[in-house]
């Protein structure tokens, strides 16, 4: 039989019991549309990691010395050449940023806490959260700037304001401590408490003079678009013997951990959708099929094979598939772009920052998941047809048409 005709006659049934077809449809709707939405959810999740834990003072990359991790002090700091640059290609470089960063107390006239002072040079802080962050006071001038600017949760915890005048004591090159008094700038606001009560910057000059030395404890670069971290991370590591070069995933494997198992949970949500979708679809297709038993037995009685017969089934299933992909996909895209500005999770802030994420979720739509979603459905349709084909085919054309 021509492969037309049974394209026709394929086309012809979908029309034919209109209830159960459009119910049917409309379970392949739902399912497709909350597969590409959750899916954009958990891209939006997976993503909004990464791009914390890059914000987070790290970047793509990271330059240190082989020992600091282990022993974050300034004895396991660097010289960086003055007129030194990234030797990476402006269209994957988004920025740079050297700075210092050791462990030091900061003292108020009230309370003292443990803090990590960090030395930076403001005009490269835009690849870090500071360069988003709001401010109650006036940010950091320049790298010369003498003054200090604190998260407002250490604020509230070290009962200080702006203006006000702080002691910090730290260590210098030499192994002896060193004091400062520094007066407050300005109240960053981060995106979570946990970094407004750990970090304290001041200009990286003042930071220098004051720890004896113009050296550095790191070297932040952000990459831009999809970043090539191996490749360049190589060329880096060639060039700066006697450092280590770590990408962002080595520097945050607790966010890494969660970036890859993002990976896993689309296929994982999608199996689960697609799962319970097949056992209604084949369902469907089985009734479908006990229902024309005539049909089918007087086709075979006119000449019929037993694989047109398969084909027809399945293309019936296929049609019906592609169908409600098509408009699944659509009403979840639309969903996506309904809620392109961001779910709003505030009332559960405190879990957020503590899995790493802002307060404010971005769906991100994906071609390769829509794709994966459009292939897999139909594929998963073609099979969950093959069984009520071969029910079709095990009719007895001669029992089929005593009905």
């Amino acid at each position: 039989m021509p492969l037309k005709l049974l394209v026709q006659l394929s086309a012809r049934n979908l029309t034919r019991h209109k209830r159960r077809n459009f119910m049917l449809l409309m379970a392949i709707c739902v399912a497709v549309a909350g597969v590409t939405f959750m899916n954009s959810l958990i891209r939006g999740f997976q993503y909004d990691m990464q791009e914390s834990a890059v914000a987070n003072l790290t970047g793509h990359l990271k330059i240190l010395d082989p020992g600091y991790l282990d022993d974050p002090s300034i004895q396991k700091s660097f010289e960086l050449a003055n007129d030194w640059q990234p030797d990476i290609a402006a269209e994957q470089l988004d920025g740079w940023a050297a700075r210092i960063r050791i462990p030091g107390v900061i003292m108020s006239e009230r309370e003292t806490r443990g803090i990590q002072f960090v030395g930076v040079d403001p005009a490269q802080e835009s690849i870090s959260f500071l360069g988003d962050a709001d401010y109650d006071g006036e940010p950091l001038r320049d790298a010369s700037d003498r003054r200090v600017i604190i998260g407002r949760a250490l604020a509230e915890q070290l009962e200080t304001k702006v203006g006000r005048r702080l002691v910090i004591i730290t260590q210098g090159v030499d192994g002896l401590n060193r004091e400062m008094g520094f007066r407050i700038a300005g109240f960053y606001d981060a995106e979570g408490t946990g970094l407004e009560k750990v970090f304290v910057f001041t200009g990286i000059k003042t930071l220098q003079e004051m720890v004896g030395a113009e050296v550095f404890t790191e070297v932040s670069i952000k990459l831009t678009g999809t970043p090539k971290e191996f490749s360049i991370k190589a060329v880096l590591s060639e060039f700066f013997t006697g450092l280590v070069v770590l990408d962002w995933k080595e520097l945050e494997p607790q966010a890494a951990a969660m970036f890859l198992f993002a990976d896993a949970a689309v296929f994982i949500w999608f199996l689960i959708m697609m799962g319970a979708l097949i056992f209604g679809l084949v369902n469907t297709l089985i009734t479908a099929v006990m229902e024309r038993v005539r049909e089918f037995g007087m086709l075979r009685a006119v000449g019929m094979r037993p694989g047109a017969v398969i084909v027809q089934v399945v293309l019936e299933s296929t049609f019906m598939m592609a169908l409600g992909v098509t408009i699944g996909l659509g009403i979840g895209v639309g969903l996506v772009l309904w809620a392109g500005e961001g779910i709003d999770l505030t009332q559960w802030a405190q879990g957020m920052e503590m899995a790493g994420m802002r307060s404010v979720l971005v769906p991100r739509l994906m071609a390769a998941d829509l794709i994966l979603v459009a292939g897999l459905s139909m594929v998963f349709g073609v099979l969950a047809s093959l069984y009520p084909a071969w029910r079709a085919v095990k009719i007895n054309p001669l029992e089929a048409l005593r009905r």
